[in-house]
């Protein structure tokens, strides 16, 4: 089987001076730097729903990742503390929905199937009126678009897989109007949005319960399933590791060298969103790559990523470079 990573040095062994592991970090750590894949629940908007999470856990600061209507319910990422500017990386992530169509009038499954896939692939929408983004033409992607069951009661079961931005309930509106029935979303719900899925996900009752229990047991196994590290929001961004030496530099906002790099995976194209690792599995930083992997691996010298988001404190690591 094919290894997922070029290496650069073999055999390197990080320092056990500093850093540390992200699955080791402290609850207090997670506070700062960790992120939670909730079930929203139905009726309360995104925005309650983070400042909830944030009572709940008497924190400061939290952001949710993909704003959700309050009726939709399911998958809602929310970074905790200074995690929040990760949320980034999940704006342009791909989603899947499941959803209930209504129909204004009947037909047969065997009609809707053949509409269907008139929808797949890019398609042009315009943003409902109820929106928050200005109403423009625009394209988005619809990876895949399955009936899973349909009723002759004019009910339809579909699971969608999209492009981020993607208005779900002015997809239904647009398959009735070519249907020559109309239709409107009756019930949504979002089951994956970038490397999160609703199998993993908890509710409010979940994290509350957790919470109490860590605070009067002291016990950390349940709040540490539900609060995961930053890095969980990593899983799916090429990767490139770098040495105890590099990190401090590019905490303080220096450019990453190709002699700075361990390890990296080999889907890394130009102008690629990364993460940036230490050799322990901590996130140093996003970055934009300069270089194919091809060339991270061919060469020797030269900048191969720029940061765009440092989360690691200076100082975490010892600096090894000369301050100007």
């Amino acid at each position: 089987m094919t290894s997922p990573f070029f290496v650069k040095v073999a055999n390197y062994h990080t320092s056990p001076d500093y850093g540390l592991s992200p699955e080791k970090r402290s609850v207090p750590g997670l506070l700062n730097l960790g992120i939670i894949n909730l079930d929203k629940p139905a009726n309360p908007t995104s925005h309650e729903v983070t400042a909830w999470v944030k009572h709940i856990l008497g924190i400061k600061k939290a952001g949710h990742g993909g704003t959700l209507d309050p009726a939709v319910t399911g998958c809602l990422p929310i970074a905790l503390g200074r995690a929040t500017r990760s949320l980034q990386v999940l704006l342009p992530a791909g989603k899947e929905y499941i959803c209930i169509m209504k129909l204004h009038e009947p037909r047969t499954q065997q009609e809707v199937e053949e509409i269907l896939g008139i929808f797949r692939g890019k398609i042009y929408q315009t943003p409902p009126i109820r929106s928050n983004v200005k109403r423009q033409l625009r394209v988005r992607k619809i990876y895949s678009l399955e009936l899973i069951e349909h009723q002759e009661s004019q009910y339809s079961l579909l699971r969608i897989k999209c492009e981020a931005g993607t208005y779900i309930r002015k997809l239904c509106h647009d398959i009735g109007l070519i249907l020559g029935t109309g239709a409107h979303m009756h019930e949504l719900r979002r089951t994956h949005t970038g490397p999160f899925n609703e199998n993993m996900s908890r509710t409010l009752q979940d994290l509350t319960d957790a919470w109490h229990y860590y605070n009067e047991n002291g016990d950390e196994t349940l709040i540490r399933e539900i609060i995961q590290p930053i890095e969980a929001i990593c899983v799916h961004l090429p990767k490139i590791f770098i040495r105890d030496s590099a990190v401090d530099a590019i905490c303080h906002g220096a450019q990453l060298t190709l002699p700075g790099i361990i390890q990296f995976t080999r889907n890394i194209d130009k102008n690629s969103l990364l993460a940036i690792l230490t050799m322990k599995g901590e996130l140093v930083a996003f970055g934009r790559s300069i270089l194919t992997s091809k060339k991270i691996a061919d060469l020797k010298n030269g900048i191969c990523a720029k940061p765009i988001a440092v989360f690691m404190k200076k100082e975490t690591y010892p600096s090894s470079w000369k301050k100007v």
